[in-house]
């Protein structure tokens, strides 16, 4: 399956639950919620929207600056999505063994299976991040005209994703403060 595909089934998957699927969840939303959790399903959905779309971009730039701001895009999305699955991706090994507790928002959810949801996001869920990371990455780095270039977006993509996984590993164990915005 290509990567478009995978897209495609996630797109998918995130509109069911934004139009009010409730198919497959591990566990049941509080009456209240289900609002919110179709927002950020809705939410999902258009930012894979726009991913798909800001790829297809790609080959149609002429425009040194927009090409600058693009590949700086793919960059952001890159170390955004990798980290965010590796770091997912270990907490709910880690949380699977029995190592770390993952939580769930009590406004959101009445009841959790906290394994299936660990299953679910380990094969479900993460590996998604990571395929969109290493798409964008590949368009980031057939974006950038120079061998200098390249080397420099992938080994400044590296060292921030070997940051973020550090904090986000240190955050989720409880060694540094959450941070929540918005």
């Amino acid at each position: 399956m290509d990567g478009r595909r995978l897209v495609d089934a996630l797109r998918a998957l995130r509109g069911y639950y934004a139009f009010g699927g409730t198919l497959a969840l591990p566990g049941r939303l509080r009456g209240d919620a289900h609002a919110t959790f179709a927002a950020i399903n809705a939410f999902a959905m258009v930012a894979l929207l726009l991913g798909a779309g800001a790829a297809l971009l790609a080959p149609r730039i002429r425009s040194t600056r927009f090409r600058i701001a693009y590949v700086v895009g793919c960059w952001v999305v890159v170390v955004g999505c990798v980290m965010h699955a590796l770091v997912d991706m270990t907490v709910r090994v880690l949380s699977i063994g029995g190592a770390l507790a993952v939580t769930y928002p009590s406004a959101l959810w009445s009841s959790v299976d906290v394994r299936a949801a660990d299953l679910q996001d380990l094969f479900g869920n993460e590996p998604w991040f990571l395929v969109e990371g290493v798409l964008f990455g590949a368009i980031g780095v057939l974006c950038v005209r120079s061998r200098r270039g390249r080397r420099g977006f992938l080994l400044s993509a590296v060292l921030a994703i070997a940051v973020a996984v550090t904090i986000g590993l240190l955050t989720a164990s409880g060694h540094l403060p959450r941070l929540i915005v918005g």
